[in-house]
């Protein structure tokens, strides 16, 4: 099969899963919904998880339906991707390539929104609507790290220390 073709797959779904994760988080994190990243998300994302609600109650503020179709949408991607190469694996791999596929997506997300709010905050003049999900999402595990290392001079490091511990667990899970 042309790998171009197979790139084009995988980003297709890479990037829905994304969606998916940051409904999750957003539901996670008590982000605004009234803002237009938040209705693009809800927009894009809810005519897959409103029949899955009703099959699957969420766990509190943790959106199980949410995680059901980030990993059902993480297998189908291999199993096509699979499919298309003329390859097999049995079931329980897929499985735990696709949770491995789901987290690292969700990490790669996370690296990406904390690199785009850093470079915000040098830009912006604090009135952007994507800056303030971007900061309702990320503060909650900004917050313990400055506890524990308080800016110095006026430079916040949390940001830093949260993309290296990001880039360590990715490099971990691979």
């Amino acid at each position: 099969m042309n790998n171009g073709t197979i790139f084009l797959i995988e980003t297709l779904f890479s990037l829905y899963m994304m969606v998916v994760i940051l409904r999750i988080w957003l539901q996670l994190a008590r982000a605004d919904f009234f803002n237009p990243l938040s209705q693009f998300v809800v927009k894009v994302t809810n005519p897959l998880l409103t029949p899955l609600r009703k099959l699957i109650p969420s766990a509190g503020r943790l959106d199980t339906a949410g995680i059901v179709l980030l990993l059902a949408l993480s297998i189908i991607n291999l199993l096509v991707i699979l499919q298309l190469t003329g390859q097999s694996a049995p079931f329980t791999a897929i499985a735990i390539v696709a949770v491995r596929n789901a987290i690292t997506i969700t990490l790669q997300l996370m690296f990406w929104i904390l690199i785009v709010r850093a470079l915000m905050s040098w830009f912006s003049q604090g009135n952007n609507p994507m800056e303030m999900v971007f900061q309702q999402l990320t503060e909650p595990m900004l917050a313990p790290i400055r506890r524990i290392i308080p800016p110095i001079g006026g430079l916040d490091l949390s940001v830093l220390v949260l993309i290296i511990l990001i880039q360590f667990l990715r490099i971990a899970i691979s």
